[in-house]
């Protein structure tokens, strides 16, 4: 009788997110075991507890997911495990804090394709701003545009100080080189919209970060992408199905790209990384870096 295929999922919060659940049951796993308020310093032991149990052939039956919502905290986990494997006992790892790796790697790849589709260009040179950048998502898609040559400025409603510390933290950590921005107000907006060559709405479900109005001080905007799906736009004029559509709202006709576009690809990138984890003969250790590379494949 061969061995199940069994996914732990360790999360630093009170939950697992049954949206990682599902994908994971979907992609092919037989056991998904949840493990809540894991602190970094227990992750060792519960790795090895999962490696040592099982023989070398029944490690590769065997995964480890971390979840949460921190990033950095996720990225410090996923070291944490890979650190903790003794060969040939090892599994495969990947860190999905909040879905932000696999949202943001979605976005930044959208984003790509429709520049070169819509302008031929690439994002190495692009000025990016990231409304909600200070959040999971948004810090995480800034260092991947980061690393893909783009200008990035985090963008905080609340005030530059607050951005710049984000980006500051995220600079040290990857190597890039982000920028933080204010939008709290309707100058601040006006302001760093004016060269901005591509916007993308990472904030909270439910709250729009720009308006109509606001794209039209955007007089050199390419793209627009909004993972907002909850009324009202995260950016007015960006339908959530909307896929390279023209905006009118925006001086130089941008194209917009909506929260249904990303979330599919999103969705793809995550079944792919899982499915990856059960047919790999070595241990993988994935986050938004190998999703980006994935998600560069399922966009279009």
């Amino acid at each position: 009788m061969e061995k199940p295929y069994i996914l732990h999922m360790l999360s630093p919060g009170r939950n697992v997110s049954p949206f990682d659940v599902n994908m994971a049951c979907d992609a092919g796993f037989n056991v998904v075991v949840p493990y809540t308020g894991v602190e970094l310093e227990e992750v060792t032991a519960l790795v090895q507890d999962a490696i040592f149990s099982r023989g070398p052939s029944g490690a590769k039956r065997t995964g480890i997911f971390i979840g949460g919502r921190e990033v950095g905290l996720a990225a410090d986990m996923l070291e944490q495990a890979r650190q903790a494997m003794v060969p040939p006992f090892e599994v495969s790892v990947f860190a999905d804090p909040s879905g932000a790796f696999t949202t943001a790697a979605a976005m930044v790849a959208a984003v790509e394709h429709w520049l070169q589709q819509a302008r031929g260009v690439g994002l190495a040179g692009r000025r990016v701003l990231i409304f909600g950048g200070t959040g999971p998502v948004g810090t995480c898609a800034g260092v991947i545009a980061a690393q893909s040559g783009a200008e990035v400025h985090l963008v905080s409603h609340r005030s530059e100080v607050e951005a710049r510390k984000v980006a500051d933290a995220y600079n040290a950590r990857y190597g890039v080189e982000m920028q933080g921005a204010s939008s709290a107000t309707d100058q601040d907006r006006a302001a760093i919209l004016q060269d901005a060559e591509v916007v993308m709405g990472a904030a909270k479900a439910g709250v729009q970060v720009l308006t109509a109005a606001d794209l039209g001080h955007a007089s050199k905007l390419m793209v627009a992408v909004d993972v907002n799906a909850v009324p009202p736009a995260g950016i007015e004029g960006v339908g959530v199905n909307d896929k390279g559509k023209v905006l009118d709202t925006t001086p130089g006709k941008a194209v917009g790209i909506g929260a249904l576009a990303v979330g599919n690809v999103k969705y793809a990138v995550q079944q792919d990384l899982f499915q990856r984890m059960l047919k790999t003969d070595k241990p993988l250790y994935l986050d938004f870096r190998d999703a980006f590379q994935v998600a560069r494949q399922h966009v279009g």
